[in-house]
């Protein structure tokens, strides 16, 4: 029988109180943001505020607790800012909407760094059972990053891929790492390049011994880009039914999905709440468009990373998705 699971992708919004103490311990300059050297005022705030969207995603029922990424100023790019062999230079958009990063410059071997590593060991302290980590996918990181030291697309992919399957090692016992590569999906890889990323992503999948989820969105992937990402030895792929039913459907249709499924239903950017019985109506829409529906598990996500929300509509995004693995677990019974 299906197991139908509920989690999000990670990047937290602040708790409102967070978000005040921080802004002004930190300071309100791009400098100011976090580089990894944070001081222990400021790194306790952090604490104290992972520690509740822990306990939030705890009492909503979500099965995969996310440690919250609460110190990813740089949203993806943040493994690479506060890296010994990066620079941070201009302010740069992330993506196609009004946030903006600071950008990486790679001028040094990426060796080994473990700042995602001590934060899911952090989280790991407060969750028995359920962790989920979460990393950027080595294409979007490298799609997101200036290289000034390898000098070859080819190989800072590669150097990236390395980089990030190093950090998955080092982390604690975890049951899921979600893998975010929206850039599959907003720069699309050309031919030959989507052989590569799939082989990237496949490195850092095989660092960890969790079910490993990737999870692309902002639309449906191109035909090919999905045809290889298949080809990595990965758990489960993230469809964003928010963004794109159409494409999704389709590569579903024609090419299958692996032995699990990730399928974001709930809109990580949009104020409005869906309902638990909307989102359950939706997993039983898809499962009807599927020739073969047999995944050992569903996954019900938000289709985005949620700190573009404000704290209190992120925590009813919880609440639904919660419920609504319950409700698609009783149906499926």
């Amino acid at each position: 029988m299906t197991d139908y699971v509920s989690t999000t992708p990670g990047l937290f919004p602040l708790p409102d109180w967070a978000k005040e103490d921080l802004s002004d311990l930190k300071g309100h300059q791009k400098g100011d943001l976090i580089g990894g050297d944070e001081d222990e005022e400021i790194a306790a705030a952090y604490e104290e505020a992972r520690g509740e969207v822990i306990d939030r995603q705890r009492e909503a029922g979500i099965d995969r607790i996310a440690e919250g990424q609460l110190r990813w100023d740089d949203m993806l790019a943040h493994p690479l800012a506060v890296h010994d062999a990066v620079e941070t230079r201009g302010i740069v958009r992330y993506y196609d909407n009004n946030n903006f990063y600071r950008e990486p410059v790679v001028s040094g071997d990426l060796d080994f760094s473990g700042d995602v590593a001590s934060e899911l060991e952090a989280a790991s302290d407060r969750v028995e059972e359920g962790l989920q980590a979460v990393l950027p996918g080595p294409y979007s990181l490298a799609d997101l990053a200036t290289d000034e030291h390898y000098g070859d697309e080819a190989e800072f992919l590669a150097a990236i891929a390395d980089f990030l399957a190093g950090e998955a090692e080092a982390f604690p016992d975890h049951e899921t790492l979600f893998l975010l590569e929206p850039s599959l999906v907003e720069s699309p890889p050309e031919d030959g390049e989507d052989e590569r990323a799939s082989e990237a992503i496949d490195e850092v999948a095989s660092a960890t011994d969790s079910e490993v989820v990737v999870q692309p969105y902002w639309g449906g992937l191109e035909e090919k880009v999905y045809a290889h990402l298949l080809d990595a030895d990965v758990d489960a792929v993230g469809f964003d039914f928010v963004s794109d039913r159409e494409d999704n459907v389709y590569n579903l249709q024609e090419y299958g999905a692996p032995g699990s499924i990730s399928l974001g239903l709930a809109d990580g950017q949009n104020t409005l709440v869906e309902e638990p019985e909307t989102i359950r109506e939706r997993v039983e829409w898809i499962d009807d468009q599927l020739p073969v529906s047999a995944f050992e598990t569903v996954y019900l996500t938000t289709n985005t990373e949620t700190f573009y929300l404000p704290y209190a509509k992120f925590e009813a995004k919880l609440e639904a998705l919660g419920e609504a693995a319950e409700l698609a677990e009783v149906k499926a019974a």
